[in-house]
């Protein structure tokens, strides 16, 4: 079983592979259409500011190939900036459109709230949908964030988990094949590794 870590320049590529490969299954990091395309799951993972991450997909023609891979049913997970990826807009230094795979919108945490930004550090999950399969036989526990800009869902169905920083932040999100997960499952100890695991698993029965 492949997946594919989309290589648009923007993401810990490294240290995705290599959860992946840790739990099991082979890991392609490509920019290649057919190769993501072709394969059994695909990870979007993303660091720095959503603008320049959506140009760098637009540049690339990845836009297009991530889209499809969605509307084929193929297991999607953005991670961190990734997953701010799959809304339809963000307010990050202007306004930017996104993939539009699931609604709703990324703002920056409020400055004047008491809160330091960027949210770094590890927080605790609060599942909201327990019986999710990505969220089977887990425990909630702590995981790792650093971000200064958070999801509003459009759909409230679509949350799957939150973090409380100052109030309720998007945490995990799912509908259908397209997942998100806001913080690092790769450098979140047990917790995010077996929810890594879990999408991988979903991956896998997708395309038995």
């Amino acid at each position: 079983m492949a997946i594919a870590i989309v290589d648009y320049g923007m993401g810990n590529l490294h240290s995705v592979s290599k959860a992946v490969e840790r739990l099991g299954y082979e890991a392609i990091v490509t920019g290649d259409a057919e190769t993501i395309l072709s394969s059994d799951g695909v990870l979007l993972p993303g660091v720095g500011a959503f603008g320049d991450a959506m140009m760098h997909l637009r540049d690339t023609g990845l836009d297009v190939v991530v889209r499809r891979a969605a509307a084929d049913g193929l297991p999607l997970l953005g991670i961190c900036l990734g997953m701010q990826l799959l809304f339809d807009s963000s307010e990050e230094h202007g306004r930017h459109e996104g993939l539009g795979l699931l609604p709703g919108r990324v703002e920056r945490f409020a400055g004047d709230s008491g809160l330091k930004v960027p949210h770094m550090g590890w927080n605790r999950l609060e599942f909201l949908q327990q019986n999710h399969p990505i969220l089977a036989g887990l425990t909630e526990g702590h995981v790792y964030f650093v971000h200064s800009y958070h999801v509003l869902t459009g759909r409230s169905g679509d949350l799957l988990a939150v973090t409380d920083y100052g109030h309720p932040v998007t945490a995990i999100v799912g509908h259908d094949n397209v997942y998100g997960m806001q913080f690092h499952p790769e450098k979140s100890g047990e917790l995010g590794m077996s929810l890594l695991r879990n999408f991988l698993e979903l991956a896998m029965r997708g395309r038995e």
